[in-house]
């Protein structure tokens, strides 16, 4: 389809794809910060530096962007905002580095065998593009197309090459400034040799059972502080505890269901045709018209499938979450295995953007195409050459279209049927649902009872009485809750758990744990702390309750938010003060015995720069600092609270091993070049986004 063809189908905006997308790695590579406050609701969703996003422009592009999946609006609409702040960003330091793309450079970039605007032109079957064609087709376009479309185009495919063409020679600039001097090499170089012999005494946190440490709310907020770099946020988030009213199927559900097989059994034993049953009658399992091996039969009873008669009818019996009945269609000797070689002339193919399925020629068109490949075989042409020049199955046209021995059920069924029915030497013009076949049978291997089993399943699903239950039962939870209190009170008298959802932010469309709910985000920001949710809130089948336990303001959470990260690490400090207590004395030997519990010396032999890992500790920095530190050579360090627990140790030798393979300095100098460009272009990101004035108002306004 034609790059034209597809704007007038798609409307007046094309989403920029792999290119847009590609340059936000640049700005977002961990997230857009934020500087300045919220803003009320009004038809500005932000402003990046004073710049606006005006709210029109943005719903136009969202619309565009989520047609034929308006699932996905409330994803995009993260996606498309970050597109348009990172234009801004990107563009205002392109200016400040005097950086532009050229009328020329902008077109060698657009007929670019890769670009977005060629793979529109280009032939899916063959891969060629049609390089004049398409500018015509393009001249064409900028003539006759109206300003809308020209809009479009030049905000989906114009400006994101303009943009990734600029950002090359921003990121080459960065690169070039990337400098691993000749001492930073040596030091690697020497470093990759390093070893240390050691003396130790350690003691693990593990030592101490976790529930013998209390740590108060003052002490997380505490480290918390004294951590602010690493804890503190830029903006504001809220944290909801909620318990979840899940409806599933009933054991009348269930029963219903299974009720509802029953009541097919007899007419699916006297159907003789099962393609005619199944097209009155729908099933979760597909009927597959072809012979399996009893080997490759995957349902948990067959055993007692493979023992019923032709005709015979089994069930229903569950399997997994559906309740099945089981027909025994046919039973014959098949090969356990077979070689095959075809040529594949479509009538379907699948679209690989929207993956539907749409027809490509007729029927009459395919048969031709292989009566020309027949009456060229007949005149003693190459197979293998017809194959690569005919063939439409990229899965073995490079083979000669050959499928080396297979097991029955791989394929499609008749396929499957002529591989394994079919005698050695066979040739013959297949229909699948792919289109049309010419096969061979090279080969066959073994042979064994194979089964044509039609099922018929019916998955068990919610009824509305059971879904209606469920949402009464978290109503009635809803009306008995007033506070915290009675809320944990009603929790466990229903011997239910109730579960958090942290870090929620303004502008989040989806609850941590259960999924999207923008109608509930908004909820959270219009109450404070101890407020129950007004109704019970749905998630597919799932009816939740809820509360709001705390509003983390800009700057250091709180308690309860801080607390899964960091309770451990407060545990450790709190255990390191008990350790470092009883391991008193000046030598190795005195403090193993201090420490008790059978603590005893140990001793590292050649414990590598490359490698600092040690039985006792793991990988502990300061293990590893302390080891390679020369002014503890020969002299026992006071105790260390390491990571994973206490240390003292003493350095007995600090050396160099000789290198069984030398490595080359220039592979060195090559890796730490290409570390300092990957973060030299972190850090320049992170730093636009620092001095940025970005104020997102989407909070207020979806």
């Amino acid at each position: 389809m034609s790059i034209i063809q597809s704007i007038r189908d798609k409307g007046a905006w094309v989403l920029g794809g792999a290119l847009a997308l590609a340059l936000i790695a640049f700005i977002l590579q961990d997230g857009l910060g934020k500087k300045g406050s919220i803003f009320g609701a009004g038809t500005t969703v932000g402003k990046v530096n004073g710049k606006s996003i005006e709210k029109k422009d943005f719903d136009k592009k969202l619309e565009n962007a989520s047609q034929g999946n308006p699932q996905q609006r409330e994803n995009l609409i993260g996606q498309l905002w970050n597109q348009e702040v990172s234009q801004i960003l990107l563009n205002e330091e392109f200016d400040r580095a005097g950086i532009a793309c050229t009328d020329k450079q902008l077109n060698e970039e657009l007929f670019k065998p890769t670009s977005q605007l060629m793979n529109e032109f280009k032939d899916q079957k063959t891969g060629f593009i049609d390089f004049e064609k398409a500018k015509q087709a393009w001249a064409q376009f900028k003539k006759t197309a109206k300003e809308e479309q020209k809009k479009g185009v030049y905000e989906g495919i114009i400006l994101p090459t303009i943009l990734q063409t600029k950002y090359g020679k921003y990121n080459a600039i960065i690169s070039q400034a990337a400098y691993a001097p000749k001492w930073l090499v040596e030091k690697q170089q020497a470093e990759s040799n390093k070893f240390s012999t050691v003396s130790y005494v350690a003691v693990p946190y593990g030592t101490i059972a976790d529930s013998t440490v209390k740590v108060s709310d003052d002490e997380i907020v505490a480290y918390g502080q004294k951590h602010s770099k690493q804890y503190e946020k830029d903006e504001e988030t809220r944290a909801f505890q909620y318990v979840s009213f899940d409806a599933t199927p009933s054991a009348a559900d269930s029963a219903a269901v299974k009720q509802t097989l029953e009541l097919k059994k007899n007419d699916f034993a006297k159907e003789a045709n099962m393609e005619t049953f199944f097209a009155k009658n729908t099933s979760e399992m597909a009927y597959y018209a072809g012979h399996i091996a009893g080997k490759e039969i995957k349902q948990q009873v067959k055993d007692t499938l493979v023992k019923l008669p032709v005709g015979g009818v089994f069930g229903p019996y569950l399997d997994g979450n559906n309740f099945v009945l089981a027909k025994m269609v046919s039973i014959k000797s098949i090969p356990d295995s077979a070689k095959v070689r075809h040529i594949l002339i479509k009538t379907m193919d699948r679209d690989q953007r929207s993956g539907q399925s749409y027809r490509m020629r007729d029927d009459s068109a395919a048969i031709h195409i292989l009566d020309t490949v027949r009456m060229a075989l007949a005149a003693g042409k190459n197979f293998d050459s017809l194959c690569l020049k005919y063939s439409e199955d990229d899965g073995s046209k490079m083979k000669g279209g050959v499928y080396d021995y297979f097991s029955s059920g791989r394929m499609v069924a008749s396929f499957n049927d002529f591989a394994f029915t079919k005698t050695v030497g066979s040739k013959d013009v297949v229909k699948t649902e792919f289109g049309y076949h010419y096969i061979e049978v090279l080969g066959q291997k073994g042979s064994s009872p194979a089964y044509e089993i039609a099922y018929l399943a019916k998955q068990i699903t919610l009824s509305n009485e059971t879904d209606i239950a469920t949402k009464n039962a978290a109503a009635k939870f809803l009306a008995s809750v007033k506070d915290k209190k009675s809320f944990d009170d009603e929790v466990a008298k229903l011997k239910k758990t109730s579960a958090p959802a942290d870090g929620i932010k303004k502008i989040d469309f989806n609850i941590p744990g259960l999924g999207s709910n923008r109608t509930l985000v908004r909820w959270i920001y219009e109450k404070g702390v101890g407020d129950i949710t007004d109704q019970t809130y749905s998630f597919n089948s799932r009816y939740v309750v809820g509360i709001i336990t705390a509003v983390n303001k800009v700057g250091v959470p709180s308690a309860q938010t801080l607390r899964p990260q960091v309770e451990n690490l407060v545990k450790n400090e709190k255990k390191a003060k008990q350790i470092i207590a009883k391991m008193k004395g000046t030598t190795l030997e005195a403090m193993a015995t201090a420490a008790g519990n059978g603590t005893a010396v140990q001793k590292l032999d050649t414990l590598l720069a490359s490698n600092t890992f040690n039985p006792m500790l793991g990988n502990d920095y300061k293990f590893a600092g302390a080891a390679f530190n020369t002014s503890n050579k020969g002299k026992v360090t006071e105790p260390i609270a390491g990571q994973n627990g206490v240390f003292a140790l003493r350095v007995d030798n600090i050396g160099v091993r000789p290198s069984e393979t030398p490595i080359d300095p220039n592979n060195i100098k090559n890796m730490l070049n290409n570390n300092i460009k990957n973060a030299g272009s972190r850090i320049t990101s992170e730093l636009l986004k620092k001095i940025a004035d970005i104020k997102d108002n989407r909070g207020d306004l979806y």
